[in-house]
């Protein structure tokens, strides 16, 4: 462990926890956004970025209602955050970008995400956050993914950065709506990283152990997340059925021919039906019914021939049961690679890093990422990325009850990520 991970171990710690007591979900990251910037405006940092300028507005996709927005505005306030702050990301611009300035030197960034997820955290005495004191307060929400993590090891490697003799331009990024894979593309668009030479993005655990590091993580699942609204007719079920037109039947066969898509010779492919609904009681012939779901393929073009495929049959169930389909995009990212360049130095640093004991040079994520805008925004760039994953031994899987980290790896990622952008700047001719 570093000087500077010891120096700054319980103050990270103390931030860590107090995120993990205030999860948010996507795009309602008041909070933690007003927490984050009151952090950076204590750091010697050049420029803070938040609110408008760092998101292409029109390209936000999965919104919350206003009401979902001002209920957890409300909570933000009741939590103590900066009313300054909260009133310019009052419209879901939430996230930000701290700005490093040291002379002449290539520009690296490094991304990690902020939202939590709607799930109900476990309060058992052998869980630690429990334990400790630092569970969820907002009940229903928790960071079962350990995007609390991801921040504070920005937060920490920022501080290495300023410490340090390090020469050019670093950025932190704070992406909102990971979760709903719709906040990176509004950023990646923005312009905040068109001067990005190198991008590195982040994540803690991936079912990887305390002590090892993958250097980087490969084959995304390309992904495209959809609400499917099927419109049909009431009537009374036992009277006058054939004067209906049944919008849970229709629903019904597009989730059954959802799953019939053929599989593609190039690739994975995936679809699932996630959530779906409808009809009001036993008695009337449903007027109304949804599917909310996704489609994921081992590359962007995979994912698109399934989505394709999944709107023709969505649009076609509803036509066969008489009704009409209204299909939303609530959230897509693309497949990605990391740079082997990238790799070999985060590898070489991980391995003289203390508390790390294993290197991988890459791994398979096995799910998406919508970092992957950010990586292919500043490879189509002309620039280098990758993503990296920091083992921790989490107790329950991800996006279950019982996630947490082991906070010593909070440090293992910092000391990592630090001499790694350290090392990029340093030998700037990739």
């Amino acid at each position: 462990m570093s000087d500077t991970a010891v120096q700054t171990d319980d103050e990270l710690r103390a931030l860590r926890r107090d995120l993990h007591r205030h999860p948010e979900p996507a795009w309602c990251e008041f909070y933690t956004t007003a927490r984050l910037i009151e952090e950076l405006r204590a750091r010697d940092v050049d420029a803070i970025h938040y609110g408008r300028e760092i998101h292409a507005a029109e390209k936000r996709l999965n919104l919350p209602e206003e009401a979902t927005r001002t209920e957890w505005l409300d909570r933000a306030r009741e939590a103590g955050a900066d009313e300054e702050i909260l009133n310019e990301i009052g419209e879901s611009f939430t996230g930000a970008v701290a700005v490093v300035d040291r002379g002449s030197g290539p520009t690296i960034a490094l991304r990690v995400d902020i939202d939590a997820l709607p799930i109900t955290e476990a309060d058992d005495a052998d869980h630690h956050p429990a334990a400790e004191g630092f569970r969820s307060e907002n009940e229903g929400y928790m960071h079962a993914c350990g995007h609390d993590a991801h921040a504070t090891i920005g937060l920490g490697v920022l501080d290495a950065i300023l410490e340090s003799d390090f020469s050019g331009t670093f950025k932190l990024i704070f992406q909102p709506s990971e979760e709903q894979i719709s906040g990176g593309k509004p950023m990646a668009d923005s312009g905040i990283i068109d001067d990005v030479d190198y991008l590195l993005a982040l994540h803690i655990g991936l079912d990887h152990p305390s002590g090892q590091v993958v250097a980087g993580i490969d084959d995304f699942l390309a992904v495209t997340q959809f609400r499917a609204e099927f419109a049909g007719e009431s009537a009374h079920a036992g009277a006058r059925p054939e004067s209906g037109a049944n919008a849970v039947q229709a629903m019904a066969a597009a989730v059954q021919n959802l799953y019939s898509i053929p599989r593609h010779s190039e690739g994975a492919t995936r679809v699932n039906a996630g959530r779906v609904g409808g009809g009001t009681a036993d008695n009337i012939v449903p007027e109304h019914a949804f599917i909310k779901g996704e489609v994921r393929g081992e590359t962007t073009k995979l994912m698109a021939y399934m989505w394709d495929h999944a709107q023709r049959v969505i649009e076609s169930a509803a036509e066969m049961h008489a009704c009409e389909a209204d299909i939303q995009m609530l959230g897509e990212a693309p497949s990605a690679e990391s740079d082997q360049a990238l790799v070999d130095i985060v590898g070489e640093v991980a391995g003289r890093t203390a508390g790390v004991d294993d290197v991988l040079d890459r791994d398979s994520l096995g799910g998406s990422e919508d970092a992957t805008f950010l990586m292919q925004h500043v490879q189509n760039q002309g620039g280098l990325a990758a993503y990296v994953g920091v083992g921790t031994d989490h107790p329950g899987g991800h996006h279950t009850p019982t996630f947490d980290v082991e906070e010593r790896d909070i440090a293992v990622a910092i000391d990592v990520l630090s001499a790694s952008i350290r090392e990029i700047a340093a030998s700037d001719s990739l």
